[in-house]
């Protein structure tokens, strides 16, 4: 008993006159503790350099690309022909792309915000020190992300095809609401598709950061399918094609 009144004697002294108090305990390791200066990178001028660095090549680079190939630009826009297919800019084609499969709201506003969302909740979702800014954090964390690219990038050109084949939407479009034709049918898919490999890694004991890995990979890879496919194999009426067998002389490539 006398240890403890020792201990909270050194911790909580009495009659010392300080202005200030201890107000909380609680358990847990600071983001620092076991980090000395060898395991520290200094943001000035280590990493500053490194950025000016890569600030300089890949303006080096855009340089010479102009240099060799000039900017395809086409004709003055006539409003009374309207280009087929009238695709966006290649940032966007992949929500162009999107909106072939579901409902305009979902895949121009709910969908984007939902990722957007997600990226900006990733540091509170997973918030373990261990591994930080280290890449894929584990060799296992390596693994799930190059299984999951390669699940993405078979599972997502398969879901395009399918879907422009079957096209639910049109199926069940004088059968059921649009809001579930063109909304929640869509949206269940795309889901279960991104849920099978989290499914997985939870049932392998994943932990937190697995799982934003694999997350993180799904949404990356399938906005890049999501791109290629609206750029390359889009043509009139932005119907599928493969590149070269474009109707009406249309090909994407000989803009390049």
């Amino acid at each position: 008993m006398s240890d403890e009144t020792n201990a909270q004697d050194e911790i909580f002294p009495k009659g010392t006159g300080k202005s200030y108090a201890l107000v909380e305990l609680m358990r847990g390791k600071g983001a620092m503790v076991g980090k000395g200066p060898d395991d520290t990178v200094f943001s000035f001028p280590v990493v500053l350099l490194w950025e000016i660095l890569l600030l300089l090549g890949v303006t080096f680079a855009i340089f010479l690309f102009s240099l060799l190939k000039q900017a395809p630009l086409d004709e003055i826009a006539n409003p009374q022909i309207t280009t087929d297919p009238a695709k966006a800019p290649w940032y966007f084609v992949g929500l162009q792309e999107l909106l072939e499969h579901m409902h305009p709201v979902l895949a121009g506003v709910a969908v984007p915000t939902i990722l957007v969302v997600f990226l900006i909740v990733i540091p509170y979702i997973d918030f373990s020190p261990k591994n930080t800014g280290i890449w894929f954090s584990t060799s296992r964390g390596r693994r799930i992300v190059i299984w999951t690219s390669l699940y993405t990038l078979i599972v997502m050109p398969a879901y395009i095809f399918i879907d422009n084949t079957i096209n639910p939407r049109e199926l069940f479009r004088d059968s059921l609401p649009q809001w579930i034709a063109q909304g929640l049918i869509p949206l269940g898919i795309l889901l279960v598709l991104v849920g099978i490999p989290l499914l997985i890694l939870w049932r392998l004991k994943a932990d937190t950061r697995e799982l934003m890995l694999a997350l993180f990979t799904v949404m990356i890879v399938a906005a890049a399918v999501f791109t290629v496919s609206g750029f390359l194999f889009r043509g009139p009426g932005f119907r599928l094609y493969w590149p070269w067998e474009m109707p009406n002389g249309y090909n994407p490539w000989d803009e390049f």
